[in-house]
């Protein structure tokens, strides 16, 4: 038994899991979670059992879709963030540290301000990874709740706040990935300005994210899918407000399989809603407000061009709240 701490630090949010590994008790398949603080990640894979989850929303992002830059109130939001992980950390005793960084991070000109200001506060250095590595880490955390389909591909489906990971991979491992830059914060900055959007911005927003779908697709053969699991922050709140929860909650959502009329519906409504009509739902998180719509667009024409792509036969859609954190974990284990 050891004790890990992942941190994931992305376009909008920073996230910690603590987790203590153990590589005894793992299910033969492999493919499936005991509950919402235990994943199993696939065979010969070590389990995971949370000490510490957490999650601020720092928008790291801020503005970087259109200076290339962080901007200095955003570096400060995350550094502080950062010190009380640093904190967590320490009092829990974590004897091994991994801190990853994504989508904005590859972008900002000035990440090595970044880069410097985590190692002095961690200790470690922060890997900006490529968009194939997070890839494979959002499939390592998601497998957890991957349908049994043993060589059977499955469509994993990362939508993030800068980018999205389409990862098309079986019970063997992944079979092809490809990481493109649509995200939640990049396109409500770069379309979704008005309150609620207009006609015309959605317009705009959706073919940028059609122009996306078909560069995955050149790499991600969509059509050999047989499942679509949607993981990352943005796919569980619209599955929070499609089961019209009273209340956040990862239970109810991890491993949750809606149809896609059911969630394209959920999408939509998210999309149509103001600011202040989002703000007062039970399940939503003050720094998703503003860019949940644009989430739910990326998410509706997501599964739409993929029902396109399998000719209807994929129907439903599986939230995980397991992910690249839980990937990040892993690989240090």
């Amino acid at each position: 038994m050891s004790r890990v701490a992942a941190v994931d630090c992305g376009t909008n949010s920073i996230r910690l899991l603590i987790a203590d590994v153990d590589t005894d008790g793992l299910n033969p398949d492999g493919l499936h979670s005991d509950g919402p603080n235990a994943t199993e990640a696939g065979h010969g894979t070590p389990r995971l059992t949370d000490v510490v989850r957490e999650m601020r929303v720092v928008r790291l992002g801020q503005g970087v879709d259109a200076t290339g830059e962080f901007a200095e109130e955003a570096l400060e939001r995350t550094f502080a963030a950062t010190r009380e992980y640093a904190e967590l950390i320490r009092h829990h005793g974590a004897e091994k540290i991994r801190f990853v960084a994504t989508s904005a991070t590859r972008d900002a000109g000035n990440r090595q301000v970044f880069i410097d200001g985590i190692r002095e506060l961690l200790g470690v250095e922060p890997e900006v990874i490529s968009g194939d590595e997070e890839a494979a880490l959002s499939f390592a955390g998601a497998r957890s709740v991957l349908p049994s389909r043993g060589a059977d591909p499955v469509l994993v489906v990362d939508l993030g706040g800068g980018s999205t990971e389409f990862v098309l991979g079986n019970s063997d491992g992944v079979l092809a990935a490809k990481s493109v830059d649509i995200g939640c914060v990049r396109m409500t900055e770069r379309h979704l300005r008005s309150d609620p959007p207009t006609t015309e911005q959605i317009a705009a927003a959706e073919a940028d994210i059609d122009a996306a779908i078909d560069d995955a697709a050149r790499t991600v053969p969509l059509e050999r899918s047989t499942a679509v699991v949607g993981v990352a922050g943005s796919v569980t709140t619209i599955t929070a407000h499609a089961l019209d929860l009273p209340e956040y909650s990862p239970a109810a959502i991890h491993g949750t399989e809606l149809s896609l009329e059911r969630v394209r519906r959920a999408c939509t409504e998210l999309l149509q809603m103001t600011r202040a009509e989002r703000a007062s739902l039970p399940y939503m998180h003050p720094g998703r407000v503003d860019v949940i719509g644009a989430g739910g667009l990326v998410w509706r024409r997501v599964l739409e061009r993929l029902a396109e792509a399998t000719a209807g036969r994929i129907a439903t859609a599986v939230s995980s709240e397991h992910d690249i954190l839980d990937g990040i974990a892993l690989s240090i284990s």
